[in-house]
């Protein structure tokens, strides 16, 4: 195990250590702390992130790397895990995506120490967390009433990233490029690799999508060679890209197909109608793909989007030629 040290706090081969980074105190003055989980071999190997909570009210993967935390689901026999179930307290007491001034956590990177308490957290985890580390998975759902499929997202270009996509086995692997300003590529820039898993919807617990989370961490760990266990590989599809169908009016939404299904271009993914069923207007796919999420908001306005649909890397080759 390479030399490991945060906050301050050195961390031997072979050692459990859980470590509290002090942030800030509350308008109570309650102090915050960032609980910090180090779960390492005495055999030296990769280091591994495990994270939920970037979004406060992203509920399903906070549980999901506490599982595997409290569970000790993985236990490493070389390398080091270290787990962060939940990184935006804040946003969790509030119920909140973001922090209390309204800012993205996940949009605040590399951060600054004196900064706004998303950039403060942001700096802890780039000059603390990410130096430390050679890959991690951070666990993510969709946002309020909008619900993803299990999916891992991943930049195509980045090859080494694309195989442990690959080897998570999520039902969808996405094609996403690195947004600025993101935890993943300020992870990136540090030439380390960050998947973002998505499953289930904001506030709400899937123990389908947990165990989608859990089964792919541990295949990940395997191929490592950090765990032993049956994690056998599964099949992925690759979504090369992907766009939201938007409602024309406003209305009552009630969708005909559900996350995960396979669609035809032209296929009619849901009607609108107005409350008094006077008015019905079809909701069709653009084009021929599978539904990697979907929209539970019965009541929506024009514009809103309602179903989004990936296109397989291999659909979208042939409709280039």
């Amino acid at each position: 195990m390479k030399e490991m040290v945060i906050n301050g706090i050195r961390i031997r081969p072979g050692q459990s250590l859980n470590i509290e980074i002090a942030i800030a105190r509350l308008p109570t003055h309650t102090l915050i702390d960032l609980p910090v989980f180090i779960r390492s071999s005495s055999k030296p190997g990769p280091v591994v992130l495990i994270s939920g909570g970037v979004h406060g009210d992203e509920i399903n993967g906070i549980v999901t790397v506490k599982r595997m935390l409290e569970e000790n689901i993985f236990e490493p026999k070389k390398g080091t895990l270290i787990f962060i179930p939940l990184v935006n307290v804040y946003g969790f007491l509030s119920n909140s995506r973001t922090f209390p001034d309204g800012r993205d956590l996940n949009r605040s990177f590399p951060g600054n120490r004196k900064g706004s308490l998303a950039s403060q957290i942001a700096n802890i985890l780039t000059n603390e967390i990410i130096p430390q580390i050679d890959y991690g998975i951070d666990f993510h759902t969709g946002g309020r009433m909008l619900s993803n499929y299990p999916q891992v997202r991943v930049d195509f270009k980045d090859k080494k990233g694309l195989k442990l996509a690959e080897v998570f086995g999520a039902n969808f692997t996405v094609n996403s490029p690195h947004i600025d300003r993101s935890f993943r590529k300020e992870a990136y820039k540090h030439k380390k690799h960050l998947l973002v898993f998505e499953g289930g919807e904001s506030m709400r617990l899937d123990e389908q999508v947990i165990q989608e989370g859990i089964m792919g961490t541990g295949r990940i760990l395997k191929h490592l060679g950090m765990i032993d266990g049956a994690f056998p590989l599964v099949k992925t599809l690759k979504i090369q890209d992907s766009s939201w169908v938007r409602a024309k009016i406003s209305g009552i939404f009630n969708a005909s197909v559900s996350a995960g299904d396979e669609v035809k271009k032209g296929q009619v993914l849901a009607k609108i109608s107005d409350p008094y069923g006077q008015v019905k207007v079809p909701v069709k796919s653009t084009f021929s793909g599978h539904v990697i999420g979907i929209n539970n908001q019965p009541v929506v306005n024009a514009g809103d989007a309602l179903v989004h649909v990936g296109k397989s890397q291999t659909a979208a080759e042939a409709s280039e030629k």
